[in-house]
């Protein structure tokens, strides 16, 4: 099975991927991972992507769909593409990589949350700078408050988590990634929508029932 999670930041993509990845063995892609991967592993890719990086510029979608080219290269299993495509260009890309592969979306399903939960809860999300874990004071807290579960350090708000930056964000997100919802539309893809403001076990329940029926 191959599908998109389409969503603004904070809908909770990352954390359905992540449950998807373990109810039905599939790999979760995000670029973002991606991207650090290859730079620590100083791929040729990698060090293609640092450069950018380094200067402060976006990394060039050719980069980005080879990173994704690789990846599907070295797994048979599905695939669930966490925030990506972003943009029509890379979603462009992404079709035509797939087709190249013979490996078709089966899904394209998008996370939908109103703008006031999307900044509460973005806000409110805690990093921790040692192992990467996140955490949410609102619906996610550490079991000691200022303590990573995992590894003891204290975990941490990102500078792009202030509100400001995050009506910003959901503002990119608005003109560049939500007009490809039309664009699937018009696709053979199938879109289906699901609300993203319930608890991630509810979500979690209509997306597994969803990609089951899907299946077959």
């Amino acid at each position: 099975m191959h599908l998109i999670l389409l969503g603004a930041p904070g809908a909770g993509k990352g954390t359905q991927g992540a449950l998807l990845t373990e109810r039905y063995g599939i790999v979760r892609l995000s670029t973002g991972d991606l991207l650090r991967d290859a730079v620590r592993e100083g791929t040729a890719l990698g060090r293609d992507a640092k450069r950018y990086m380094d200067a402060g510029e976006l990394v060039p979608d050719g980069v980005i769909l080879g990173l994704v080219r690789d990846v599907m290269a070295r797994v048979d299993t599905g695939v669930v593409f966490d925030g990506f495509p972003r943009t029509r260009a890379q979603a462009e890309g992404l079709t035509s990589l797939l087709e190249d592969l013979g490996r078709p979306l089966d899904a394209v399903v998008v996370v939908e949350v109103g703008d006031e939960e999307l900044v509460r809860r973005i806000a409110g999300r805690r990093t921790c700078p040692e192992c990467g874990a996140t955490y949410n004071v609102h619906d996610q807290p550490t079991r000691v408050p200022g303590v990573c579960d995992v590894c003891g350090a204290e975990p941490r708000s990102r500078p792009d988590d202030a509100e400001e930056t995050v009506r910003r964000r959901l503002s990119v997100y608005r003109e560049q990634t939500a007009p490809l919802i039309d664009y699937y539309r018009a696709s053979p893809t199938p879109v289906h929508v699901i609300d993203g403001a319930r608890p991630v076990d509810e979500v979690a329940a209509e997306l597994a029932g969803l990609l089951d029926q899907i299946r077959g």
